[in-house]
């Protein structure tokens, strides 16, 4: 990992760049499968799954009979941790669940909030080099507390063809009927568009690699929405010299071994500390299973020492972090003063992987500086909010006057007389 000493604020946008392509650099591949899938339906999906996923699928739906098979083979012990972690994650979820907000804004004029959940949404659950179950229970459980009437699922087929028991698993735990071996920017086209065998949804959720960030956005010109830009995984951590390297190593490669282009960033006032991290890292790489992996993210990764808390904070805000840990005796400088960050973990014994198993907030979160627009998924994702008003004969007579006055201001003669012919017969 390269160190870092006082890096002066005008090399920060450098320094802190994130090791992903540009829009620019993938739009061209994505583009074409968006519009072979537009055009082709399901013989492009078949083609671009043996193309990508090297495999030749007569189907891609999902038997019930291959479901029952899967779970079949998982252990009960995992079977139990996937549903205590299901358990969490509703539990926080539901405790997000707002009422109606209803106000008399004045006499006779009664206006009011409701929530709705979107009807038909489809969920991108990562397969490759790490089959992420976990998301399964992140995306549909919210969606189930919501109401979503339609859920379906997507995730890329291994070499024999099959998703991971685990995802199914984790599926069936969540109500999901809906289940295809289709992955990538394809999946993403197919939930746009729709195909013979692929709904069409209203809402695309879940993280993905690069290509999958682009077809999201993609995505978002045919009129479907997304939850957020969610690419390759990140951490920052903050550290001063009471943290425990042992603990911050291992969170930061937590991160490292998503992926290549994964990125872990360290932000320290203490040179000893930062040298101490280093250290840990090099040790506890050397024996990870997904140990090359985990090295290629560490080349991308930084530790970076300043001074003081205040500059460390600023160039956290700057950051913005998808995943952001605070292990330090001020944290609650940090806690209060962070504006741009995903998730926030707090103190020596609360790891990143614990919000992305079993602690019940919501993994999937905005990358790439997207957190200082975006927030992480969470029930409001699922939902709608509508607004209704009713105004009775005393209410028109209380706000007429002041909408005619504003309508003619703005030339739109037809909205005021909307509301002039209703007061000229309440005045009869």
């Amino acid at each position: 990992m390269k160190v870092i000493e006082n890096p002066n604020k005008d090399s920060w946008v450098d320094i802190l760049k994130r090791p992903t392509k540009t829009v620019n650099d993938i739009e061209g591949i994505v583009s074409e499968v968006f519009t072979d899938v537009q055009n082709n339906g399901d013989e492009a999906i078949r083609k671009y799954t043996q193309r990508f996923d090297k495999v030749l699928l007569d189907s891609n739906l999902v038997s019930d009979e291959e479901i029952e098979d899967a779970i079949e083979t998982i252990p009960e012990a995992l079977k139990n941790a996937i549903k205590m972690a299901k358990k969490n994650i509703k539990t926080f979820h539901a405790a997000q669940k707002t009422s109606r907000v209803s106000i008399e804004t004045a006499n006779g004029v009664q206006c009011w909030q409701e929530k709705r959940a979107i009807e038909s949404i489809g969920l991108y659950i990562p397969g490759g080099t790490a089959p992420l179950f976990s998301t399964v229970l992140m995306l549909a459980a919210p969606a189930q507390i919501a109401g979503c009437n339609e859920i379906v699922l997507c995730s890329p087929p291994n070499k024999e063809g099959k998703l991971a028991a685990e995802i199914l698993y984790a599926a069936k735990l969540c109500g999901i009927t809906k289940i295809f071996k289709v992955g990538g920017i394809q999946a993403v086209a197919a939930l746009t568009f729709g195909t013979k065998s692929i709904p069409q949804v209203y809402k695309i959720f879940g993280p993905g690699n690069q290509f999958v960030t682009v077809a999201k956005q993609l995505a978002t010109k045919y009129g479907v929405a997304i939850d957020m830009p969610a690419g390759p995984s990140e951490l920052l951590v903050v550290v001063d010299k009471s943290a425990n390297p042992a603990y911050v190593a291992s969170d930061l490669l937590s991160q490292a071994e998503h992926g290549t282009d994964s990125q872990v960033i360290l932000v320290s006032t203490s040179k000893e500390m930062i040298a101490k991290v280093s250290k840990e890292v090099s040790s506890q790489v050397a024996v990870l299973p997904r140990k090359d992996i985990a090295e290629k993210a560490i080349d991308n990764s930084k530790l970076i020492y300043v001074e003081d808390d205040q500059t460390a904070l600023e160039l956290i805000n700057n950051y913005g972090p998808e995943h952001f840990i605070i292990c330090t005796e001020n944290e609650e400088y940090y806690v209060n003063g962070i504006r741009n960050a995903g998730s926030v973990f707090i103190g020596d014994y609360t790891p990143e992987s614990a919000g992305d198993y079993a602690s019940g907030t919501n993994h999937t979160l905005p990358t790439n500086g997207f957190s200082k627009a975006y927030s992480g998924v969470n029930l409001d994702s699922f939902q709608k909010s509508m607004t209704f008003q009713k105004i009775s004969k005393e209410g028109i007579l209380n706000i007429g006057e002041t909408i005619e006055l504003m309508a003619e201001a703005e030339g739109l003669q037809a909205h005021k007389n909307a509301v002039t012919i209703r007061l000229k017969d309440l005045k009869k």
